[in-house]
């Protein structure tokens, strides 16, 4: 089975202040996905019914790369945030908003504008870039990638005027900055935010929002909420995105209508826990490409200690490699599917949070199959990562 990606990005904590390092998995070699389909042609929903410990392990290759961020003045808060713009690129942004861009295929370093404001918990939607994709070989620059859109996921109102720009909505730009010079370099803007932050009516009102990414203007969608929550993938192949559901399952959205509020087209369960396993964080989605994807959820157990306290004992993620495809179609199979690329952004508004950022380059304009689409998912395998170090997994991307 052929995958779109080489590499699932690691990131690990060390449980050391400010202390993170990125490893890459080797998709090929530590396989998540079976050569085929199962069998009886449907895939099991993976239990838990031993321990972490006897479940197939992962095993992370050596760091590529290890950062520690350095504290501001007399602030002792240190923190590192991963901003993927590719597979290999990623912007890491510190509590005090400096940043540098990293490549983990080259190990290059390039220094980057810092952000405007600090961001306490980050959206981020990278958009490639059209120019780059449409260029020869020969004259491919390989640092004009796109834009990277950053923003508070749960950004604070703001009593300025409606089209004035925000500290809490920013991008990252590479190129020809000015018409007098053929320089090109990284520009860090302030964008208009959501127009619900500037309307206190708005705020406390559910409702969908568009951004143009060439000319940053805000419209409403509907006065209703995207179903998928957090980061959403786009995948052409089925014309659908795809998220987590509010019970944070796996779940497909056709957002090609947005007319009215988009139904959730298939939601499904890949992985039951123990009872004694505690959540430590919501769940975390990697597009594989080809309707394929990498779940990861992060858990922990706790033991009560000599003196009756709870103390953590193990922690712990699972990683599982799911695949989606079509079922059987309902319809005439006249419809068409409408590839081109939609130049806009969402954001959904529940009392003030921004829950969603769509990943994707494109918008199908239809399903394609003049009905509606059935699918089904194909659980795969699922690993675990438990060390006695210390050290965890703290995202996948």
């Amino acid at each position: 089975m052929s995958l779109s990606r080489r590499f699932l990005n690691v990131i690990m904590d060390s449980r050391i202040l400010g202390l993170r390092s990125l490893r890459r998995i080797d998709l090929a070699r530590q396989k998540f996905f079976n050569p085929g389909p199962p069998l009886n042609g449907k895939g099991s929903v993976a239990n838990a019914d031993c321990e972490a410990s006897k479940m197939p392990r992962i095993h992370l290759p050596d760091p590529i790369i290890t950062f520690r961020a350095s504290p501001k003045d007399d602030d002792q808060r240190r923190s590192i945030q991963y901003l993927p713009l590719t597979e290999s690129k990623m912007l890491c942004a510190d509590q005090s908003g400096r940043t540098f861009l990293f490549d983990a295929e080259t190990h290059h370093v390039v220094t980057m504008p810092s952000l405007h404001k600090p961001k306490e918990k980050p959206l981020s939607l990278f958009i490639p870039s059209a120019v780059s994709q449409n260029m020869d070989e020969e004259e491919y620059d390989e640092d004009y990638v796109g834009t990277l859109f950053v923003m508070e996921s749960s950004p604070n109102m703001e009593l300025r005027y409606k089209d004035q720009t925000s500290d809490q909505f920013e991008a990252y730009t590479y190129g020809q900055q000015h018409k007098k010079t053929s320089f090109k370099y990284w520009k860090c803007q302030l964008l208009p935010p959501p127009p619900y932050l500037r309307d206190p009516m708005q705020m406390k009102d559910v409702g969908t929002y568009c951004m143009d990414i060439a000319t940053h203007t805000w419209s409403p969608v509907g006065k209703w909420m995207l179903p998928l929550y957090g980061k959403i993938e786009y995948v052409p192949e089925l014309n659908l995105w795809f998220g987590f559901s509010d019970k944070n399952h796996l779940s497909a959205a056709d957002l090609s209508n947005l007319d009215s509020k988009p139904q959730l087209v298939g939601t499904w369960k890949e992985f039951d826990p123990l009872e004694d396993w505690d959540l430590l964080q919501g769940p975390q989605l990697v597009n594989i490409g080809s309707g394929k994807f990498c779940i990861a959820r992060f858990f922990n157990t706790t033991r009560i200690s000599y003196y009756g306290d709870d103390f953590i004992d193990q922690t712990f993620a699972i990683i599982t490699g799911v695949e989606v495809v079509p079922r059987t179609y309902q319809g005439n199979g006249n419809g068409s599917a409408n590839g081109g690329k939609d130049n806009r952004i969402a954001s959904s508004n529940c009392n003030g949070s921004a829950s969603n950022s769509c990943n994707g380059h494109g918008n199908g304009n239809g399903n394609g199959n003049g009905g509606k689409k059935k699918l089904r998912m194909i659980k795969h395998k699922s690993k675990c990562h438990t060390t006695t170090d210390g050290t965890f997994i703290e995202s996948v991307f």
